[in-house]
C-alpha cells in the first residue's frame, strides 16, 4: 500500500484515479487542482508517490515536477497525459518523471505502474 497524492485541476480524474487506487489498496492522502497547491501539498505529506497532471492552471505539472524534483530527488512521480501530448511526455522525462498514465484510464495500467514504483 503506497501513500499517493493525486494533483489534477479536473475533479472527474481526480475522482477516478482515487476509487482506482483506493480499491486498489492505496491510501490516498491528499487532491490538488493545480502544480501549486500541489507542490505545497507534497512538502506537507511527503507522499510515496504523486500523480501529476500536464496541463493546468496557475502552475502546470512540468513547472510543479522540476520543483518538487528540486527540492526532493527521490520525488515518484507519474505524470498524466491527454493523447497527444508527446513533446510535454519527453520534456517530463527530462525533468525526472517516473512513468506516464494517458486520459482516458486503464485501471490495470495505472496500478501496474503504481504497484511497480512503490515496491
Amino acid at each position: 500500500m503506497a501513500n499517493i497524492l493525486i494533483v489534477d485541476d479536473s475533479r472527474t480524474s481526480r475522482k477516478i484515479l482515487r476509487t482506482m487506487l483506493e480499491s486498489a489498496g492505496h491510501n490516498i492522502l491528499d487532491e490538488a487542482a493545480n502544480g501549486e497547491e500541489g507542490i505545497e501539498k507534497y512538502l506537507d505529506l511527503k507522499p510515496d508517490l504523486t500523480t501529476m497532471d500536464i496541463t493546468m492552471p496557475v502552475m502546470d505539472g512540468i513547472e510543479a515536477l522540476k520543483q518538487i524534483r528540486m527540492l526532493d530527488n527521490n520525488a515518484k512521480i507519474v505524470m498524466v497525459t491527454a493523447a497527444g501530448q508527446k513533446s510535454k511526455m519527453i520534456e517530463a522525462i527530462k525533468f525526472g518523471a517516473a512513468d506516464f498514465i494517458t486520459k482516458p484510464f486503464e485501471p490495470d495500467h495505472i496500478i501496474s505502474i503504481v504497484n511497480k514504483l512503490t515496491k
